[in-house]
Formats: C-alpha cells, structure tokens, sequence
C-alpha cells in the first residue's frame, strides 16, 4: 500500500499500525522530503496523506503534480484510495470538485462529525454512531463535491468532512490518523491549545473504536481488490 507523506509531521500514525496488524505492508514515501514517488501506481491501493497546501500549491510543494497523477490514475483504474484532510481535498479536486483555501471558520481539535443517511450503505461509513469524534486541523475546506461523490460525513462550519468518489476512493477532511499527543504539536490562532488537547483526550475512547473499524473497513476492501487482481480470468467454455 503507498503512503505518501507531505508534510514532516504527518505520517500515517495510527491508521499505519492499524493496516499493519490487518497484514498489510506499508510503503510510506516521504515525498515533502524529496522521496521520488513512483512514476505509475502499481501497489495495490494507496493514502494520500495531509499537509499545509492547498491541492494545486505546486511553487511550494512541487511533488503535488506527480500525487494528483497517482490519484487520478487510482480513480481511473479503481484503485483503493484513502485521501486525509489535503489528501481528501486532492481526490475532490480531481474528480471535478472545488477546493477553496481559508474557506469558512477553522476547525481545530477533536470535534463532532454527523455521519449523513447516505453513509448507510457505504462500505467504510454504514452502521456508525450517528455523531463521532475526529480531529480536524484546517482551514481549507471542499467547498463543492464532483459530480455523482456519495457525501457521508459533515460538521456545521465544513460541510464536506467525508464522501466517495466511485466504488472504492474515500476522501476525508479530519484525522483518523491522530492521537491527541499529536495535537500538541499544532498551533492554531484562536484556539486554546490545552482546552483543545483535553477536549481531545476525552473525546479518544469514543472516536478509537470508531476509527478503527473503518480502517480495517478499508483494509477488506484493498484485500479484495487485490485478491480480483490475482485470480486469473477465465473464457467461457464454446461447444
């Protein structure tokens, strides 16, 4: 499974041990780094992980050109894709979706996601508590969903927290990745960063089993994707 990274600070955390015990081998590519990523995606499915940019920042990041390439080709050709916080805004944003930086209030912290009746018959998204915790930490936003994305997921100041695109890409705008030590690390203007780790803390029994499971939803689907790769296709018998 690709793991590309853009930023130093944002590896796959929890969600990588949780593949990782699902039997999954991980090739985490620290692109903000100057990792090359590969020129085609031949792995069996891929996580676009977050960062400070918006999709299209290519004059600061300028790996970004090559991910969106990678994420293109993995809607075109049905692979598993998992895009968190920018790397869900890169799936919306080249599906045909809209992407606008500074959009709306900042959401910062462990904060209430509502999971939306359309989730109940996504493969990751169905039969969750109707309201779960998720860290978030932005203040770009997907400010429009591309044509035919199943929504699944919204809070009241970002309205597009989780979708689908196609049978098997899911974009997400919070961190399923992250544990509230890690908010530590983050600075943001206007928030209290010891209200905003407590929150946090409390909320992190509830959001974990939540989470989870819906990695290891996302593990069944990569594990049969592949599986359909190998077993070979057979021709119908002809008298």
């Amino acid at each position: 499974m690709l793991i590309v990274q853009n930023s130093g600070s944002g590896g796959p955390g929890r969600v990588g041990g949780w593949l990782a015990d699902a039997g999954h081998e991980l090739d985490v590519v620290p692109a903000h780094e100057g990792a090359p990523l590969p020129d085609r995606l031949e792995h069996d499915a891929m996580i676009m992980l977050g960062g400070g940019y918006l999709p299209g920042d290519d004059h600061r990041a300028p790996w970004l050109a090559g991910a969106r390439r990678l994420v293109g080709q993995a809607l075109d050709e049905g692979v598993p894709l998992l895009g968190i916080c920018l790397g869900g805004q890169m799936l919306a944003e080249v599906a045909g979706g809209e992407v606008t930086g500074d959009a709306g209030a900042p959401e910062n912290g462990s904060l209430p996601v509502t999971i939306r009746p359309e989730a109940a018959a996504d493969p990751l998204f169905h039969g969750l508590p109707p309201v779960v915790p998720a860290v978030e930490h932005h203040k770009d936003a997907v400010t429009a969903l591309p044509d035919g994305a199943v929504w699944l997921a919204e809070t009241a100041a970002c309205p597009y927290q989780a979708f689908r695109v196609g049978e098997r890409a899911w974009g997400v705008q919070f961190h399923p990745e992250v544990l509230p030590a890690r908010i530590r690390e983050w600075r943001a203007d206007g928030f209290d960063p010891d209200e905003v780790y407590a929150r946090a803390l409390a909320d992190e029994p509830l959001s974990t089993p939540v989470w989870r499971e819906v990695t290891s939803r996302f593990a069944a689907v990569v594990a049969g994707h592949a599986a359909a790769r190998l077993t070979p296709r057979t021709s119908p018998i002809r008298a």
